[in-house]
């Protein structure tokens, strides 16, 4: 290895191991006074939807949430998607009645995203869901059993590191953080 690919790799490393000690920007869950993990806060979304309930009509997550190419992100379902069925289920509802005006304006619902990793790490949804095999659970949670949702497992660092090393994964600095 040259001279200037070992020190940009040893640079990654240190502006990681610098960045793991800052606080994340994004929301964790509250700590209680006696440094014991409070009960997580559900996201507050503009429309009610429960996973649970989808899931038991026998909804499954990449029905809704699309894998698109390049693969990085499992997209918010699509308005229309929602409307195949709620075009003629709980029109009554003003949540539904929401939903079809935002699906007539060709405008996106407004989801409140509960998982995010920072903005220099490189993720792949693809990578861990189609090539790896693992399911959206292993990441997400029992979203399944979850009228609303919150962050139930960390997106850290130290984490990702951890399950990569359980699953004996790589866990080279470059895999997800471009030295440069």
């Amino acid at each position: 290895m040259n001279t200037a690919k070992l020190l940009a790799r040893i640079c990654a490393l240190l502006l990681g191991l610098a960045l793991a000690a800052v606080p994340p920007s994004y929301p964790q869950e509250p700590e209680s006074p006696a440094g014991e993990q409070a009960a997580p806060v559900p996201v507050e979304q503009p429309l009610p939807y429960s996973h649970k309930t989808h899931v038991a009509l026998g909804i499954q997550c990449r029905d809704c949430h699309a894998i698109a190419d390049p693969g990085f992100a499992a997209g918010y379902p699509a308005e229309a998607t929602c409307m195949a069925c709620h075009a003629s289920i709980k029109t009554d509802s003003p949540h539904i009645q929401l939903l079809a005006k935002l699906n007539s304006e060709g405008t996106a619902v407004p989801w409140k995203r509960i998982y995010r990793v920072p903005d220099f790490v490189w993720f792949s949804h693809a990578s861990h869901v189609e090539d790896a095999g693992f399911e959206c659970e292993t990441c997400h949670g029992p979203v399944a059993q979850r009228e609303v949702l919150f962050q139930e497992k960390p997106t850290t660092m130290a984490a990702c590191m951890e399950c990569h090393a359980r699953n004996n994964a790589p866990n080279d600095c470059d895999l997800c953080h471009d030295p440069g």
